[in-house]
């Protein structure tokens, strides 16, 4: 059951999400050819929509999608979208979702612009709703998402092991977009202000799960290059299992490995011991522990909200959260 809820979700919210992505198309058109096939390219690689359906399922929680629900998904998921073309040429990334990113087959020029573009047409699209507090939501969500990236720059940078400091950066450059997604559907529906705040409540909850999970892919097998990727060490960022595992080492293998990561430009045979140490020391372990006590914490909040399907719905996809291949 828990593999088939985004299928299942995607059927049940399928005409909605398909009005959506008309949307998207019909923001992103222009008249350029070049730039038309850029756009054309990228959504190709839409992915799940994990959290443009968020927006729809908050808003079925609370009374049900209207027009202003499809123009904030779409806001949303534009904004979310920049976010990613951004980060490919920040990282230097040459696939995303197993497909050559656009700085790789075009240029970071075409890439930034390209991101931007996105960005413009995100805020236009909120726009369409009439609603000042929606477009408040989504500059504000601009802002939160450029300072967890800067503030994970800094922390690789400074080489700190601090869980504290992981979690704050990824509750703004991920679980912040979550957040705003639940808020933005329950608003466009009329909940009320003290519902949207514990549907809120879930979403971060929801959010910080799905970061600690993309997380954990770093540690095992990459089909396509036969090993760990390792992806996040290569770039000094230190995530959950390894910062547990620094943690509980004794003093003198702690620091060894710290000292490993503190020397920067690691090799691939030192990502492998530090995936490993981190295996050993119950890192992966601890990871699950903390997303199911995140689970845990969020079905005492759906308590709290309608009694639906879609309540269910959401319960279902924190587990998918947790247990998802991909």
């Amino acid at each position: 059951m828990v593999n088939d809820t985004m299928q299942i979700l995607r059927y049940q919210l399928g005409a909605e999400l398909d009005r959506m992505n008309a949307f998207i198309r019909d923001a992103l058109h222009t008249d350029d050819p070049l730039l038309n096939k850029v756009v054309d390219r990228y959504l190709l690689t839409k992915g799940k929509q994990i959290r443009p359906l968020l927006v729809l399922l908050s808003a079925n929680l609370f009374g049900g999608i209207n027009d202003n629900t499809l123009h904030v998904a779409a806001s949303l998921e534009m904004l979310h979208n920049a976010s990613l073309i951004h980060d490919d040429v920040v990282d230097s990334a040459d696939f995303r979702r197993g497909l050559a990113t656009l700085n790789r087959d075009f240029d970071n020029r075409i890439a930034v612009l390209t991101g931007d573009f996105f960005v413009s047409n995100a805020l236009a699209e909120v726009l369409q709703t009439g609603d000042a507090r929606a477009a408040a939501s989504i500059a504000d969500l601009g802002k939160e998402l450029s300072l967890g990236e800067i503030k994970q720059i800094s922390n690789a940078r400074d080489c700190t092991f601090e869980e504290d400091r992981y979690m704050d950066v990824i509750s703004k450059k991920t679980a912040s977009l979550f957040m705003k997604c639940i808020r933005l559907g329950a608003e466009s529906a009329g909940a009320s202000d003290s519902m949207t705040a514990r549907a809120v409540e879930y979403g971060r909850l929801l959010g910080l799960c799905f970061q600690i999970k993309d997380d954990i892919f770093d540690y095992f097998e990459d089909k396509a290059i036969g090993k760990p990727t390792g992806n996040d060490l290569r770039e000094n960022k230190v995530s959950l299992p390894l910062l547990y595992a620094l943690r509980v080492a004794p003093a003198g293998e702690g620091e060894k490995m710290k000292n490993l990561i503190r020397s920067g430009n690691l090799t691939d045979e030192q990502i492998a011991v530090l995936i490993e140490f981190a295996k050993e020391m119950g890192g992966i372990d601890y990871a699950y522990s903390v997303m199911d006590r995140m689970r845990i914490e969020s079905e005492t909040i759906l308590a709290d909200l309608p009694s639906n399907q879609w309540r269910t719905a959401f319960s279902d996809l924190f587990a998918f959260t947790i247990f998802r291949k991909a």
